[in-house]
């Protein structure tokens, strides 16, 4: 993919409206450290001191054990976030695109179908993503805050509630979008890299030796001779590479150039020189380990610290949020989940949504947590699961897209993804070790996401065998309608249908009792495609079918909001000429009642027609006018 190409998708979600000057280059990285990397970029503020506790939690710290952690902590940012994702996984974009279900969708296109073992792949790498979303606001605050206790021991008691009070904050402000403080989240962001670097700096040569760490024999050293411990401990390693599925999932709003050039740039210098000064610090003094962020600051620079390291979490959950956000819409796009209210906070940035249901539930759990856990450390525990499943299937995806789409030879493909699916596969038996510490949490959300996406697939499969049974197809009503021809009414009649070849119940059900049909009929239906976006040339397809009917396709990518009257507007250039205001739109309403010969358990079936329940209306989904909405009701069982 062409730098060009790079910079023109980043632009598409960072870019204003039509006809504004796309960001350049410097302003695309600048936004990718303050959005991208929020989440990695916290992670100095506990990682490397929940590694070392872990492996020393029955003796005292030692050499040994700072520069094995340290070494494990260096290789595997260089290993799992700089060669999988940075220089292999950013170059495997849908049409500029990145994330789980992004590389779902290639790997389905590569292998001609989509295979139930890749889209439940896909189902589990985007339900683990979110279970990894509630727990990142709730560690990266609380360990931020938890610095207070450095300046004085009597805000102890103060740090869960004021954690409790910036995340309800945060959430609170959702509803008003980010724009207007986006833009100070780059800056912020760069002032928290430069702070970390100058402050690990400072701490190096308290013992020079640190640098050692480098070599990876020091961490493969400290497995050998630690057993199971060494393992726990690399758990607690892997916290300082959760976040890096975000390069890949951000991949769209910035692009492959930007992202790598900020992350070789100033990311990963910063992050590699403040965990070495932890590192000196510890080994000089071995009682830093309470909190080895904090002590490399002076005394008088804590609070300052403990600002913008707040600053900084609220700017990693933020971008958490965001990602949630993003991916839920691609959900209900694909048809995973049921259609939710997704509301437009900036009238210039298409990427600015807010869904309220997301947002209570990810606040409910994020306070849930912060109340059970209390403190970083215990929630550390948590941490890591649900990150280590994403990245196991981003691997098991990229296989099928560098052997097929990039067209490689089989043992060419093996040979890059195996080395990396092994770290993985040992990172997720690292975390695997937190079951019962917390982990459960994360994995508890996930599994239910995971279900929830199952039924609801399950679910609209059945229901659309069962009206399938009990549909008229399209031709044979027009045949009916030539021998005997109904009442013509002025006017033209959309009705939404997902399969044009079968008369839309709406359709049959106005005929049944109004006894009429209107001059011009249309067959409308709306298409999700694989790619994240489709071009204005390819939105709409028509295809007469009688003098008064013709059937109208409307096709958006998965990272669009579905508006109808404005595509069928686009329509006028292929000769329809559409009017909104003598147009009706025809919509049927289900009223979904549970059947013992459904095909899904009793509780499944229950659940399905909660989620249906739950569902937006499609008259604001596919923002119809109300006005020009007819819906008819019908009652199904499933």
């Amino acid at each position: 993919m062409s730098d060009v190409r790079d910079s023109a998708e980043g632009a598409s979600a960072a870019a204003s409206s039509e006809g504004s000057r796309p960001p350049s280059f410097i302003a695309l990285a600048l936004g990718s450290v303050g959005v991208v990397y929020g989440d990695i970029g916290t992670s100095p503020l506990y990682a490397f001191r929940e590694a070392v506790m872990t492996a020393t939690q029955h003796h005292g710290v030692n050499r040994q054990v700072v520069l094995g952690v340290l070494s494990l902590i260096v290789w595997a940012l260089i290993v799992t976030v700089t060669i999988k994702y940075v220089l292999l996984l950013l170059r495997a974009d849908n049409n500029g695109e990145g994330g789980t279900l992004s590389l779902t969708a290639l790997a389905g296109r590569a292998l001609g179908r989509r295979t139930a073992f890749v889209f439940l792949l896909g189902v589990i790498g985007a339900s683990m993503f979110l279970g990894d979303s509630v727990i990142t606001p709730a560690i990266s605050v609380l360990s931020a805050v938890e610095g207070l206790k450095l300046a004085t021991p009597a805000f102890s008691d103060y740090v869960a509630p004021l954690t409790v009070i910036i995340l309800i904050g945060l959430f609170a402000a959702q509803s008003r979008g980010t724009a207007r403080v986006a833009a100070m989240f780059g800056p912020v962001m760069v002032v928290w890299f430069a702070s970390i670097a100058i402050a690990g700096a400072m701490h190096i040569f308290d013992d020079p030796h640190v640098l050692y760490a480098i070599n990876p024999l020091y961490g493969v050293m400290f497995l050998y001779h630690h057993g199971e411990i060494g393992l726990v401990t690399l758990g607690a390693v892997f916290l300082a590479v959760t976040g890096g599925e975000a390069l890949y999932a951000d991949l769209g709003h910035f692009g492959r150039k930007p992202i790598q050039t900020a992350w070789l740039g100033l990311v990963l210098p910063a992050l590699l020189i403040n965990y070495f000064g932890q590192g000196a610090n510890v080994l000089a003094d071995a009682s830093a380990i309470e909190n080895p962020f904090y002590r490399l600051v002076p005394d008088t620079m804590i609070l300052p610290m403990v600002a913008l390291a707040t600053a900084a979490t609220v700017i990693a959950s933020q971008a958490v949020i965001t990602g949630t956000y993003s991916l839920v819409h691609q959900a209900i796009q694909l048809g995973l989940l049921p259609r939710l209210a997704i509301l437009h906070t900036s009238e210039s940035h298409v990427g600015q949504i807010y869904i309220p249901r997301v947002t209570i539930s990810l606040l409910i759990g994020v306070l849930l947590l912060v109340g059970l856990f209390r403190t970083s450390s215990a929630l550390a525990s948590a941490y890591g699961i649900a990150v280590a499943t994403t990245m196991v299937v981003d691997g098991l995806l990229a296989f099928v897209v560098i052997w097929k789409i990039w067209q490689l030879k089989l043992w060419q493909a093996l040979l890059i993804c195996v080395p990396l699916s092994i770290v993985d596969l040992t990172f997720w038996s690292a975390n695997a070790f937190k079951l019962l510490e917390g982990a459960w949490a994360p994995l508890l959300f996930g599994i239910t996401m995971v279900l929830l996406i199952l039924t609801w697939q399950r679910g609209t499969k059945l229901l659309f065998d069962k009206t399938r049974r009990t549909e008229v197809p399209l031709d044979i009503l027009l045949r009916s309608l030539e021998k005997t021809p109904p009442h013509f009414v002025p006017g033209t009649a959309v009705f939404l249908t997902s399969d044009p070849d079968f008369a839309p119940t709406a359709l049959l059900h106005n005929l049944k009792h109004n006894k009429v049909v209107h001059e011009n009929n249309v067959i409308l239906t709306v298409v999700t495609a694989d790619t994240p976006r489709v071009s204005e040339d390819e939105r709409v397809r028509i295809t007469p079918v009688s003098p008064h009917f013709r059937k109208v396709a409307l096709r958006f990518g998965y990272m669009e909001q579905p508006n109808v009257p404005k595509a069928l507007a686009v329509a006028r250039k292929l000769g329809w000429q559409f009017d909104i205001m003598s147009t009706s739109f025809f919509l049927s309403r289900r009223a979904l009642k549970p059947s013992p010969q459904s095909g899904m358990p009793r509780w499944q079936d229950r659940l399905f027609i909660s989620l249906a329940r739950t569902a937006n209306d499609a008259t604001d989904y596919f923002q119809i006018p109300t006005g020009r909405v007819v819906e008819i009701g019908t009652q199904v069982t499933i």
